[in-house]
């Protein structure tokens, strides 16, 4: 190669990196992986969570069933209310309840009829307003008429019936006309207390359902004439032209409001765990990068010798990098696409995922642009750290380390900054990452300052006795060792390993406590008041010991609150406080000579029994506390349409982890005792007999409540329980997959940081060989150097690690920080295991390596 002004071309310097490069990568086989990491984490992300959105936004109007709907509880819409949304299109009404079911065994059948509680769903002729109900015969069909029933899958099996058979709710026996297959609005309905049967509109009043007292909701939906209407605006006319009506409104950009909130979210923790993955990748593409530089050094003083300039060398090397990184995220960004519909399958049912491959642009860029920046930020150190130096120094870096270079450190500062302001600019919770990108830098900081400490402590350790040891402290600081980026990879790679194990256990003690392993058998609604004691003694009849306990329901809306004379009305409210959701429309009201079971008085006092003064309400504390109430303020309450003014007489500690009736507003029995409600029931049974028997007597039960009481609905807890089980294992099987990207990132650093270090230490492990040291010998001052750090870095990684699982946890999803803090040890623990194993099997070519040969290479 002749010395030369210009420099090498592009091209040319593409021939020889590519004639320097490995056809399988090797040397540059971590930095592929980090990047793959990476980018694979991040477009699965991306591409899941736009793909969830837009299917949210785009098919809005068929989830929600409408433009808008408006929901009220145990009442229709009034002639004034109902023309209001005729004014802005076409109206479709029905109504939805809990109800119990009957099977019917054809006459001469001597089978018992199974009883099961089912979700009513009754719509006019006009439903759908978009989308098709399908039914698993494949007819696209519309409301049904007359006795005939939609019914779900589940329904049939708890009924034991078929297709064409009839079964009773209330009063009406109606036919099973069709199986269920795809409901067009079953997203925005929410929460399920049984499966779906849909009827008529008139089937629950002639059922004997809609009595006054009667709990059910009467939905609303509104396809606009005028498309060009804003469904938040109108819902906002609707609030202030009728104040007290109680309404809950759900418009098409948010036709699930549960759906949206676990969205952001999942979108959210995914986020995190992408950058918290590039984090750790970008450390492994440092450590790839030196380690790979550092077996080229021979190549690059070559190079230089033959005329290279510092620049030739840069375009040579960052070429061969910018190939391994470009295949690293074209791969990446092959694999989160094929892997996203896995992630899909794991959250069916929770929310509208496309179940077949999906391309979305937008993510798939940023995740690219991210491979790219990181590749770029943290391999811009090593690789101008090389070209800074002479040939000479270069062919003695080994035993005289290159020293730091300042342009590198510029290079990578623009990197990190730049990575930071694509991430602040693509999210919608600046904030969050905002916070959590510091965080990152706090750690790396914390981490590098580490490294430092634990050099000089070693330092300063008095000289242990046995030789290896004596060694393998030694090794720590002396001059060239890798401390420090040794501290960092493993750091946190051992930081994944618990923040996997932190989010997992609390997930599992969030499912363990909210979802209680003791609870009511049954749970019945609408059991008239009249009816008290004879439903008491159809249960007790055949479980003498079964503890029932009835309490008033009711529905009513807080309209006002605050002191008598300065009350803020809530429909003049911009937006509400946090954690003021007793505001947000109609929700169950009780009232109650004594204090409830599970609940404890904080402040104020109960009313005495048979109290008869002011009207008195006692309020949840935490309620009390978002709204700035205290004992002495008032609220006023809507229930059916008339205004109630009550005094706050205590506040209240809820219990609410407790399967019990827990009420937000407790009042004093003179203030709803003449509003028309009933009651609800929970019972435990108690049980005594054998498996058999207790299966034949609940049947029996049931059966006998729902001809007593046709109008009422029995809850079964247990199959709840399940349920809610099943979500919460579903949302915990998303998180750990997810979770699983940072640790698989932590582990290639782990093996990427031994392996960098392993190069480092051949002219180590060379002259301890001829100087006679043992291939033992050796061995075991690699284990006892990477031990001694790995038990200094335990506590840091725990810390950092359970940081950011309770951010995940408590910020994120809002549940209680209860991780199984003994699991999360042993999985530390099994980290530190495989650093010694990675130790281990990073140190094993050193000892096939022959002196002879490795001095000549020296």
């Amino acid at each position: 190669m002749s010395a030369h002004t210009s420099g090498l071309s592009w091209g040319d310097a593409w021939r020889l990196a590519r004639r320097d490069l490995n056809a399988r990568f090797k040397g540059l086989r971590l930095l592929l992986v980090c990047i793959f990491l990476g980018t694979a984490a991040l477009a699965a992300i991306g591409t899941l969570t736009a793909s969830i959105e837009r299917e949210l936004q785009s098919s809005g109007q068929e989830i929600l069933g409408g433009d808008l709907e408006v929901e009220v509880w145990q009442r229709s819409l009034n002639d004034e209310e109902y023309a209001a949304l005729e004014a802005l299109g076409t109206v479709s009404g029905g109504t939805r309840l809990q109800a119990m079911a009957i099977s019917e065994p054809a006459p001469g059948q001597s089978e018992d009829a199974s009883a099961a509680p089912i979700e009513l769903k009754a719509v006019d002729e006009l439903w759908p307003l978009f989308g098709t109900l399908t039914l698993a015969d494949g007819r696209e069909v519309a409301a049904p008429d007359g006795d005939t029933a939609w019914i779900s899958q589940g329904a049939l099996d708890r009924l034991g019936i078929a297709v064409g058979d009839t079964f009773r709710v209330g009063t009406v026996t109606l036919t099973a006309a069709g199986v269920i297959d795809e409901e067009p609005d079953r997203l925005s309905e929410g929460f399920q207390l049984g499966p779906t049967v849909i009827v008529a509109e008139d089937v629950p009043l002639r059922a004997g359902l809609l009595a006054p007292g009667a709990l059910y909701e009467s939905k609303y939906r509104v396809a606009f004439d005028d498309q060009g209407l804003s469904p938040r605006d109108e819902a906002e006319a609707l609030e202030q032209a009728f104040p007290n009506s109680g309404f809950d409104f759900r418009t098409r950009d948010r036709a699930s409001p549960g759906a949206d909130r676990f969205v952001t979210q999942m979108s959210d923790f995914l986020t995190l765990v992408g950058l918290a993955a590039l984090v750790i990748a970008g450390i492994g593409i440092a450590g790839g990068v030196s380690s790979y530089l550092d077996q080229r050094r021979a190549s690059i003083a070559t190079l230089k010798v033959l005329g290279a300039s510092s620049r030739d060398i840069v375009r040579i090397y960052a070429l061969q990098i910018a190939a391994a990184a470009a295949i690293g995220s074209a791969a990446g960004l092959a694999t989160g696409v094929l892997v996203t519909p896995l992630f899909g399958a794991a959250l069916d049912g929770l929310l509208p995922v496309e179940t077949g491959f999906v391309i979305e642009p937008a993510p798939l860029l940023l995740a690219g642009a991210y491979g790219v920046l990181v590749a770029f930020a943290f391999a811009a150190a090593p690789l101008l750290r090389a070209r800074s130096f002479p040939a000479m120094a270069l062919m003695r870096s080994r035993i005289a380390p290159l020293s730091r270079d300042r342009r590198a450190l510029i290079a990578t500062a623009l990197g990190l900054a730049l990575i930071c302001l694509l991430a602040l600019i693509t999210t919608d919770r600046v904030e969050l990452s905002a916070s959590f990108l510091a965080g990152a830098g706090l750690a790396l900081a914390l981490l590098a300052g580490l490294g430092l400490v634990i050099q000089r402590f070693a330092r300063r350790l008095p000289r242990p006795s046995n030789p290896i040891l004596r060694s393998a402290l030694a090794n720590i600081y002396r001059p060239g060792a890798p401390t420090g980026a040794l501290v960092t990879a493993l750091g946190f790679g051992l930081a994944a390993f618990v923040l996997l194990a932190s989010v997992q256990t609390a997930i599992d003690g969030n499912i363990e406590s909210r979802v209680p392993q003791e609870a009511p058998d049954y749970f019945v609604i609408d059991v008239p008041r009249e009816g008290e004691q004879r439903f008491k003694g159809l249960i007790r009849k055949r479980f003498p010991d079964a503890e029932i306990r009835t309490v008033p329901t009711l529905r009513g809306a807080v309209l006002a609150y605050g002191p008598k004379d300065s009350m803020q009305r809530v429909a003049d409210l911009e937006e509400i406080p946090e954690g003021g959701w007793i505001l947000n429309g109609e929700r169950g009201l009780t009232y109650s000579d004594e204090t409830p079971p599970g609940n404890t008085l904080i402040e104020g006092e109960w009313w005495e029994p048979g109290y008869t003064g002011e009207p008195l309400v006692s309020i949840n504390v935490d309620s009390a506390r978002a709204l700035g109430l205290e004992v002495g303020d008032y609220l006023t309450i809507g229930v059916l349409g008339a205004e109630r003014d009550v005094r706050i007489a205590s506040l209240r500690r809820i219990d609410w982890e407790s399967l019990g009736f827990n009420f937000t507003l407790v009042f004093s029995p003179n203030t709803m005792a003449d509003v028309p409600h009933n009651l609800a029931a929970s019972v435990e049974l108690n049980e005594t007999g054998s498996p058999a028997d207790i299966v034949t007597k609940r049947g029996e039960v049931l059966r006998e409540l729902v001809r007593a009481f046709p109008s009422s609905s029995v809850v079964d807890v247990s199959e709840v329980l399940v349920e809610a089980r099943t979500l919460l294992e579903q949302v915990a099987l998303a998180t750990l997959a997810a979770a699983a990207v940072a640790v698989l990132a932590g582990l290639a650093v782990l093996m990427g940081a031994i392996a960098a270090a392993r190069a480092a230490r051949m002219y180590d492990t060379v002259v301890l060989r001829v100087l006679g040291a043992s291939r033992r010998q050796v061995l075991m001052m690699q284990l006892a150097e990477y031990g001694l750090i790995a038990l200094a870095l335990a506590l840091v990684a725990l810390g950092l690690g359970a940081g950011l699982g309770w951010v995940i946890i408590t910020q994120l999803f809002e549940f209680d920080w209860l991780p199984d803090w003994p699991r999360v040890l042993a999985v530390l623990g099994l980290g530190l295991v495989m650093v010694l194993a990675f130790a281990l099997g990073g140190s094993l070519p050193l000892l096939r390596a022959k002196p002879a040969q490795a001095l000549r290479e020296l």
